[in-house]
């Protein structure tokens, strides 16, 4: 079935991901783009795709519900797909208003208008909903949410939230919650093209604490993959993790970017740990095996190929 999808956060990390993936993949859907271009939104990683026909982008808030609505009848979505979302941890820490009004708020009015479209509703979500994970855990789909930061706390509401309108109005939904992802087109205020900008730049690496917090590495185009089998064929009202096989230490994460660039480990710069800062989290992508998705990228390839993508992008 052709289908019209209206990405939300679509000019942002992953979200730009999915589209250009999408595009390539389904050249006869039709792809609607509604990003508010904060500071994380950038039109330049929709360049390859904008002048597509089957395209269209609109620049408006998700918390807007007359834009919001405007935008669903004009396009007349079958399919939503969520990343819209204020995502930094740090910021949430300082700022946490602005994140429980994006991420709560925001989807609320999306999953209104879902509703009276008539669309699929699928919200992209994290491993942080979670909360901080011994090494022996790796948490399922039943687990019981322990948010830790007011960032995850607003990533848990919004995902129980879509729950209670799947509950309560028989809204069709589902869920993927993703471990941390990376790849092009990520803002460089997250760990991996923060280290690349300073290494390149002979600055200092700023890594919080000891550097031994440990996560699950997903490279972003194995994450696109694996949204596209679940809005195809999952299960309505279901959740689905997402996460690759691999995980690391902060600092070895640093480490193997300073190798690639030729960069030596005495520009790392040991600071005071984050308030709040979970030492590992840990899920199991099982239940979106079954369903056929496994993840191709090694973290030794993706992150090459990610070294080599803001070298060659000038996006830093």
């Amino acid at each position: 079935m052709v289908m019209t999808i209206l990405v939300t956060g679509g000019a942002g990390f992953i979200g730009s991901n999915f589209l250009n993936y999408m595009l390539n993949k389904y050249p006869d859907y039709k792809f609607v783009c509604l990003d508010k271009l904060t500071y994380a939104g950038n039109l330049n990683n929709l360049k390859d795709i904008v002048e597509n026909p089957n395209f269209e982008f609109y620049k408006a808030d998700v918390c807007d519900r007359k834009a919001v609505e405007l935008i669903f009848d004009k396009a007349r979505p079958d399919m939503v797909v969520n990343f819209a979302a204020e995502s930094h941890v740090d910021r949430s820490i300082t700022t946490p208003e602005i994140f429980i009004k994006t991420n709560v708020l925001g989807v609320q009015i999306l999953l209104d208008a879902s509703q009276k479209y008539g669309c699929h509703f699928h919200q992209i979500s994290t491993d942080e909903v979670y909360g901080e994970a011994d090494e022996k855990t790796f948490a399922n789909e039943t687990g019981a949410v322990h948010p830790s930061s007011p960032y995850s706390a607003s990533k848990a509401a919004a995902d129980l939230l879509v729950l209670s309108y799947a509950r309560t109005y028989g809204a069709k939904v589902t869920i993927s919650r993703s471990s941390n992802n990376y790849g092009a087109r990520q803002y460089p205020e997250k760990l991996i093209p923060l280290v690349i900008k300073n290494a390149l730049n002979n600055k200092p690496i700023p890594v919080y604490g000891t550097g031994r917090n440990v996560r699950n590495w997903l490279y972003v185009d194995d994450h696109c993959n694996a949204i596209d089998l679940i809005i195809h064929k999952g299960k309505e009202g279901e959740i689905y993790n997402v996460c690759s096989d691999e995980e690391f230490q902060n600092v070895e994460v640093v480490k193997a970017v300073c190798r690639l660039l030729g960069k030596p480990d005495s520009l790392i710069n040991y600071v005071t740990d984050r308030k709040g800062h979970d030492s590992r989290y840990g899920i199991n992508s099982d239940k979106l095996r079954k369903l056929g998705w496994l993840p191709q990228t090694k973290f030794a390839d993706g992150i090459k190929k990610t070294v080599e993508w803001y070298l060659n992008n000038n996006q830093l």
